[in-house]
């Protein structure tokens, strides 16, 4: 299967917008969330992505399909460093899990933005978590920290490596 990651612009924004949804409607049940009065989950505002040069927003193609979504923040969500490359969100399609689709996206991030890297995920999303060790670890060959956050911010294990090696 041929993924592709592709740079979104402010003409995605809807695309982003709809995927958002189907990413959030997925992690409903883990954390909890309802709909609102208009039958949507909230979401997250997508304006900084398409206007500050350190974070990014991407869609994920698989075959030409559309499949997915990432965005990558400039700058530590633990720490403030702005020489952190963050996993601010990372979204795959249920139909093209395990199929090595998210790994394939999720390797070419890394290789765009080489240093540091973070990937966050909260305590109860063990799937996340799973995956994101197994491909940081194929990724680095092993060489990656594995954090447990308790903190008021932040629940939950996280994975620290450098890309790019």
């Amino acid at each position: 299967m041929n993924v592709e990651l592709v740079p979104a612009g402010r003409d995605d924004e809807a695309r982003l917008a709809a995927l958002w949804q189907l990413y959030v409607y997925d992690l409903s049940a883990l954390f909890g969330l309802d709909l609102d009065a208009d039958a949507r989950f909230a979401h997250r505002p997508l304006d900084a992505y398409f206007g500050e040069p350190r974070r990014h927003a991407f869609l994920i193609r698989a075959d030409e399909q559309l499949a997915g979504f990432a965005l990558v923040d400039g700058k530590s969500r633990l720490t403030g460093d702005p020489t952190v490359w963050d996993m601010a969100e990372f979204f795959v399609l249920q139909r093209y899990r395990r199929r090595g689709v998210g790994e394939r996206a999720a390797v070419s991030l890394f290789g765009r933005f080489a240093g540091t890297w973070e990937v966050r995920q909260r305590r109860v999303n063990e799937p996340a978590t799973a995956f994101w060790r197994r491909i940081i670890g194929r990724y680095s060959g092993g060489r990656f920290e594995d954090l447990v956050l308790d903190d008021e911010r932040h629940r939950g294990p996280a994975q620290r490596f450098i890309s790019g090696r």
